[in-house]
């Protein structure tokens, strides 16, 4: 008899533990909890900002970003990820009370088509057409390859490269602030290596 019993609170305990398994198996599937930062984001390859989404109206793209903008045609489709007014100045040493000047705009506008070419995307591409923790690869106008991701706060990194503002629309063209300039090792030698030149 006690057998019987002990058997019968062993099978109802059982029971009760499988329940409770497959309850909260089926709740984390439904609640799923969100990705974990990648390891890159963790290690803190760029710097953590807090940006917000805005329009036009308020996204100041500067001049060097309006004259990228600028170059393409208005009614296609095309994503620039443009450098910020800072990000020229810090990483290429271009200004626009300098390098805008009679004497070296030429070589600005050149630079800045070379830019372009390096940070620009034949399609619209949305914030919201990447997922968290998924990379894409797209190959910009120039054939240099792009690798997109999303951060932790929503913010979209290019090959490293984080944006300030995303999701700027002019027309047909999506644009995204970046907090730094995309381009290949040798183009970057070139230009600093210029501008060494011009310095001395």
């Amino acid at each position: 008899m006690r057998r019987r019993q002990v058997l019968k609170h062993s099978i109802a305990l059982v029971s009760m533990l499988v329940c409770v398994c497959c309850f909260f198996i089926v709740t984390m599937t439904v609640l799923r909890l969100p990705d974990a930062p990648t390891k890159e984001s963790a290690m803190g390859f760029y710097p953590i900002t807090r940006s917000r989404k805005v329009s036009l109206q308020d996204g100041n793209l500067g001049k060097f970003g309006e004259m990228m903008i600028d170059m393409l045609p208005q009614d296609l489709a095309f994503t620039v990820f443009v450098p910020s007014e800072e990000a020229f100045k810090r990483d290429l040493r271009l200004s626009v009370n300098d390098s805008l000047k009679s004497d070296r705009f030429n070589d600005t506008y050149a630079i800045l088509t070379r830019i372009l070419g390096f940070s620009t995307v034949p399609r619209a591409l949305l914030s919201s057409n990447v997922k968290l923790g998924e990379l894409v690869n797209y190959d910009s106008l120039s054939g240099f390859p792009l690798y997109i991701s999303k951060d932790i706060d929503e913010m979209l990194v290019v090959n490293r490269v984080r944006s300030e503002i995303i999701d700027v629309r002019k027309e047909e063209i999506v644009v995204h602030l970046m907090d730094g300039i995309i381009m290949d090792a040798e183009f970057e030698q070139s230009v600093l290596s210029d501008n060494d030149t011009d310095e001395d």
